[in-house]
């Protein structure tokens, strides 16, 4: 039976440049990625099952309605977001560790339902000011954009020490070795 790895960050600290790092370099620690489900229709190729489970609002709610959710958010009005037990059940019964890269709300209430068979990290920026000066490096967003993006990560630093393990992310390297050490540790 696998375990559970939960990776949270601000928008910007590299968190999934550390999953993505992990899942490719790392196939000895039978990682799956968690699949979320949505309501929102496919983008271009994506497929139901692959990217993520598409589902319609109703069956979102009723399935919300049934506890089917280890976690879920209206992102807006009658848009969904959120993890199914049985998928992940699924990838733990086959011998995966499973990852989840998620919100903070939403890696808090993993590691709650799921307790000592999780470990969760929180990864973090060195600094506000860094992330400001990663976010827009980056060139996607707009300067409102990115200090609204500032704002959230405030707010979402507040949850670190919720987490099992902090990993400042001030050397990509040594964060990715870090957080490799941590769930060796782990899942030894």
């Amino acid at each position: 039976m696998g375990k559970l790895l939960i990776f949270s960050a601000p928008s910007g600290s590299g968190k999934s440049t550390i999953v993505q790092w992990l899942m490719k370099e790392h196939p000895e620690l039978r990682l799956a990625f968690s699949i979320s489900a949505t309501s929102r229709a496919p983008r271009g190729t994506e497929k139901h099952g692959v990217e993520y489970f598409f589902l319609t609002s109703q069956e979102f709610k009723e399935r919300i309605e049934r506890g089917e959710f280890l976690e879920y958010e209206e992102v807006y009005a009658g848009l969904y977001y959120g993890t199914l037990k049985e998928a992940v059940e699924r990838q733990l019964a086959e011998g995966f560790n499973v990852v989840f890269d998620v919100d903070v709300k939403g890696g808090v209430n993993i590691k709650k339902y799921f307790g000592d068979r999780a470990k969760s990290l929180f990864i973090q920026p060195p600094s506000v000011e860094e992330l400001r000066r990663r976010l827009i490096g980056r060139a996607t967003d707009s300067m409102e954009k990115i200090e609204e993006r500032l704002s959230k990560a405030a707010y979402e630093m507040t949850f670190a020490k919720d987490f099992d393990h902090i990993v400042v992310n001030d050397d990509l390297d040594k964060a990715k070795e870090e957080t490799l050490s941590l769930i060796q540790d782990f899942l030894d």
